[in-house]
């Protein structure tokens, strides 16, 4: 059996393992990556076998450190990583071709009912009733969007906001606020199965999970890159944030908001946190620090969404599909009982 990872910015690591009866037999170690000395190899391959096939990653990596030496070296690669190839040489990691991924959109919807759906595809996931997913969202309402353990009152300006017309929603993930207008933004999520990102950090399942995001960029010519924790950036400035809920149920729930276009001086009256660190600096670093995609590719919001699902699907398998009348059900009845209610949108206050 045979498995592979490359680690964000690392080297290309390749496992093949045998099995004797529910422990791991002969390994076998290879890939592009660089080892000091040479007997490195063999002291890794050593340290798992007999180790069980139901080893967490936590635990294949820790049996590697401990056969290591004081002087192995091991540059663009680490033992974290070849734990994850075995686990998915084992079957019980995948990758992004292990899965077929639909592509959800529909017409624009309310900030409460975009809240709701994405739980809700993360909920059909978890029961079998569709399989991993990708959801370019089309907002009907101005918002802003806080992380679930923000501070409402910290964040958001009641009074801007009213004379705005901004709707306020909290979402089901960590992260900063996110300033919403119709047809200035591209917002898009991932609902997938744990097994993909088996065994690594939040930080490198964000950079893991964005990494076709930032090769669509590129191919555009922008000079896109991954800045830890959560965004997506270029010379000119901040593209887009992301956030991530991992269910109890071990489905995987990541989502990404692009700024294609921005009013930077609404942004600032509407958002405090915003206008505190911008204070000394003007509406001009507003602009520069958050960049929208449209200064930087001259295209339409469309052509920018066609772009990146068209190498997403380049990638990936992708089929096209729609809410379902009862994900849409679901979506009001979660609405209703608690996207909606004060309870969830002061649960910090």
């Amino acid at each position: 059996m045979r498995g592979e990872y490359k680690s964000p910015g690392g080297k290309l690591v390749a496992v093949e393992v045998d099995l004797e009866g529910t422990a791991l037999g002969a390994v076998r170690l290879a890939g592009d990556f660089f080892l000091e000395p040479d007997e490195a190899l063999g002291r890794i391959e050593r340290s798992l076998a007999g180790a069980s096939s139901d080893e967490p990653v936590e635990g294949l990596a820790r049996r590697i450190e401990a056969g290591l030496s004081p002087g192995d070296q091991l540059v663009g690669f680490d033992a974290r990583a070849v734990a994850i190839a075995v686990r998915r040489a084992l079957g019980k990691s995948s990758t992004w071709s292990d899965h077929r991924y639909a592509l959800i959109q529909d017409g624009p919807r309310d900030p409460f009912t975009q809240m709701a759906l994405d739980q809700v595809y993360a909920e059909e996931l978890a029961a079998g009733r569709r399989g991993p997913s990708l959801r370019v969202w089309e907002w009907s309402a101005n918002a802003v969007v806080i992380g679930s353990y923000q501070s409402w009152s910290n964040e958001v300006d009641h009074q801007a906001a009213a004379r705005h017309n901004v709707t306020v929603v909290r979402r089901v993930s960590g992260g900063g606020a996110m300033f919403i207008e119709p047809g200035n933004t591209i917002t898009y999520s991932l609902a997938v199965p744990g097994s993909l990102v088996d065994g690594m950090s939040f930080i490198d399942s964000y950079a893991f999970l964005d990494a076709w995001c930032v090769g669509a960029l590129r191919q555009l010519g922008l000079h896109a890159t991954y800045e830890p924790i959560n965004d997506i950036a270029s010379p000119a400035g901040k593209i887009a944030g992301a956030a991530q809920k991992r269910f109890a149920s071990g489905v995987v729930l990541h989502h990404v908001t692009m700024a294609y276009d921005i009013d930077a001086a609404k942004m600032g009256q509407v958002l405090r946190v915003g206008r505190e660190k911008l204070s000394t600096r003007g509406v001009g670093s507003a602009v520069k620090r958050v960049d929208p995609l449209r200064s930087q590719t001259g295209l339409s919001r469309q052509q920018l969404v066609d772009a990146l699902v068209g190498h997403f699907e380049s990638l990936h398998d992708l089929d096209r599909s729609a809410p379902t009348a009862a994900e849409l059900e679901r979506a009001r009845e979660l609405v209703a009982t608690k996207f909606a209610t004060p309870e969830w949108l002061r649960r910090v206050p």
